[in-house]
């Protein structure tokens, strides 16, 4: 078979596919520079770690209506496809569309995202302010959820589904909907990460002047921070960053005041980190003298009063029969408030930008939204498994479980109207899907997560005692393995492999509490967003809810009828699922080629991980590949030729 002479670009088309001609036909390509290949439906997307010429605006033209066997594989095809599909001009007729973009971190699927935006905004064939604003969406939401890790330097640390609506072929309106923001990353890096980039752009990007008015001092004093800044042509891209995000906020439209106030509310962030405590001859907490400054600075940044933060950060006021007790935090205690709270205020300057961002792009009030069609774009974290597995990874790869789910469907409905298209008989087709797995997360009232949330409930729980109620529940299930270790923790197997959790801080994580008086104090804020922050309300799927005055019912922030973290992404996902199903799904796979984010090179065993394509051959008077998940999924196809 003459691989590197024809460099076939659908390997669905191949009467013979195993993993050494996989490998051997995607890494000839690569070789020269076709990332891009199909596998039938699929679009395998190789991350080159260099500038192609395949964004040029005269290739986006070649890609408008055509035909997908007339032009080579690409991200652009694939948003054509999805948008005749979805104004009714393919096969089937008007339907809401959307396009799953997974993969490793690292892999590519942030810049696959925003040339599928800006290939959709192409074709709508319009300039108008709306789209301009979609496309400053992403400069947004890069800087303010994406950071530097070990394996990628701007990799997302949440997952988003944007949807795009449109009456006829103009765009009308879009909404972002955010999932699982990794706060924990503000006040703890790991070795070689940083914290998210908005931090690094305003330090290079603020004028000494402004860096004042925000209270700002030199980077390398927050603990928050990784001291390693960069170099000087690091701290030039974060300055030309900086104007970016400044020229976003404008485009999109928000307003000076609200720009202004959330600098400071940053700046409060950063100043709060440096808080540190020692015990008085008493046994109560104050804060060191080296630290005092920092007390100070959080405060007038907050807009709150010294003494008053003071308190919520080393006591806790608790009424008894109708008496108010002060009961003070011990070191550790205090620790964690003045963590949670870095981490909440962070937390809802993100889901205020998006909520600011679905209300200002939101499809006009004359619009009627049943007449809207719809494209949605999923790009959403890959599957995790690091030397140490906590809270978010579990989350996150619960998301992946629900997303191969919903491949294992469409692959199940597409081969089914293959056969009956070409008139062949069939059995049966079964294929491994892993609704056990995700039952094991999500069953009621014995699931991961119920007892999860059945043990944040109970003040005397540990994390120990959620492993234990682990153990006894799921002792024999194949999908679940005891972990004897010392540490806290569990293992699953998921469809993806063996991951081993450690439950340490996963209580605390799914709780997300903060100080009980700090909300009052910051709705009283001086500093009027941060007010806004917090007198808005948490939906049930953990969106920031718009500020509605509370009737004394409902001003509870902190009681137990709160939703956890888990219960919130259960509900996201849940929602987003029943969006998916409902949309007729295109795929795009994206490949990081070495770890080491080089040009040019293939790591064979790295690559093959990564994009495990396995061939079923139906039948040898039927030349048609059966397609497998790109992450292992097995079909069994029982058939009859005519």
């Amino acid at each position: 078979m003459a691989i590197c002479g024809s460099m076939p670009e659908d390997l669905a088309t191949l009467s013979q596919l195993d993993e050494s001609v996989l490998l051997e036909v995607l890494s000839t390509r690569f070789r020269h520079d076709h990332i891009y290949t199909y596998v039938g439906d699929i679009l395998v997307a190789i991350n080159p770690f260099k500038y192609l010429p395949l964004y040029e605006k005269l290739e986006a033209e070649k890609y408008k209506s055509c035909s997908k066997s007339n032009l080579p594989p690409h991200i652009f095809a694939v948003a054509d496809r999805a948008y005749r599909s979805m104004l009714g001009r393919l096969a089937t007729g008007p339907k809401n569309q959307c396009i799953v973009i997974s993969g490793e971190s690292g892999a590519g699927k942030t810049e696959s995202t925003k040339l599928l935006l800006r290939q959709i905004m192409e074709l709508c064939k319009g300039n108008s302010q709306l789209e301009r604003q979609i496309l400053q969406v992403n400069p947004l939401l890069e800087a303010f959820g994406n950071a530097q890790t070990v394996m990628n330097d701007n990799s997302s640390r949440f997952g988003k589904y944007i949807q795009l609506r449109f009456h006829n072929t103009a765009v009308k309106g879009a909404k972002i909907n955010e999932y699982l923001l990794e706060k924990s990353r503000v006040v703890h890096q790991d070795e070689g990460e940083r914290n998210f980039h908005i931090f690094y752009y305003m330090f290079a990007g603020i004028s000494a002047a402004d860096q004042e008015v925000y209270g700002l001092l030199d980077s390398k004093f927050y603990r928050y921070l990784n001291h390693k800044y960069g170099a000087a042509e690091t701290i030039q891209h974060w300055s030309k960053k900086y104007n970016e995000v400044c020229n976003a906020l404008d485009m999109v439209g928000f307003l000076e005041q609200e720009q202004v106030d959330m600098m400071t509310i940053l700046a409060g962030i950063l100043s709060l980190g440096n808080i540190i405590y020692e015990p008085q001859e008493n046994g109560i907490l104050k804060v060191t003298d080296q630290s005092k400054g920092w007390l100070k600075a959080a405060a007038g940044q907050f807009g709150v009063e010294e003494e008053e933060l003071l308190k919520c950060l080393i006591c806790t006021m608790a009424v008894t029969r109708g008496e108010s007790i002060q009961r003070y935090h011990s070191k550790q205690q205090a620790e964690d408030a003045r963590d949670s709270i870095a981490k909440v205020a962070y937390g809802r300057i993100f889901g205020w930008i998006v909520s600011k961002i679905n209300q200002l792009l939101a499809p006009k009030e004359d619009t009627h939204t049943t007449e809207l069609q719809e494209i949605g774009i999923l790009d959403i974290f890959g599957f995790e498994n690091f030397a140490v597995n906590r809270y978010e990874q579990m989350c996150i790869n619960l998301a992946n479980e629900q997303l191969q789910y919903f491949f294992n469907h469409h692959i199940f409905i597409m081969q089914q109207n293959e056969y009956k298209e070409e008139g062949i008989e069939w059995e049966t087709i079964t294929y491994k899907d892993n609704k056990s797995i995700l039952d094991l997360f999500l069953a009621r009232p014995l699931g991961v997560f119920s007892l999860l949330d059945e043990q944040s409930a109970f003040p005397q729980a540990t994390d120990r005692t959620f492993v234990d109620k682990l153990n006894s529940s799921f002792k024999g299930n194949p999908h679940f393995k005891i972990d004897r270790s010392r540490a806290p923790g569990f293992t699953v197997i998921h469809y993806a492999g063996k991951i081993q959790y450690n439950a340490s801080g996963f209580l605390e994580k799914n709780r997300d509490t903060i100080p009980a008086s700090i909300r009052g104090l910051f709705i009283n804020s001086i500093t009027p967003l941060l007010s806004v922050l917090f007198a808005a309300t948490v939906s049930r799927t953990g969106t920031l809810m718009a500020y509605q005055r509370p009737r004394k019912t409902e001003d509870n922030f902190n009681s137990t009828r709160k939703q956890s973290v888990g219960a919130q992404f259960r509900h996201s996902l849940a929602v987003l699922m029943e969006k998916m199903f409902a949309a007729n799904p295109h795929f795009i796979r994206c490949v990081k080629p070495n770890v080491n984010k080089l040009p040019d090179h293939l790591d064979s065993k790295l690559f093959m991980d990564q994009s495990s394509i396995c061939h079923s051959s139906a039948s040898e008077s039927v030349h048609r590949s059966v397609l497998e998940d790109l992450d292992n999924i097995q079909i069994t196809v029982n058939i009859h030729a005519p």
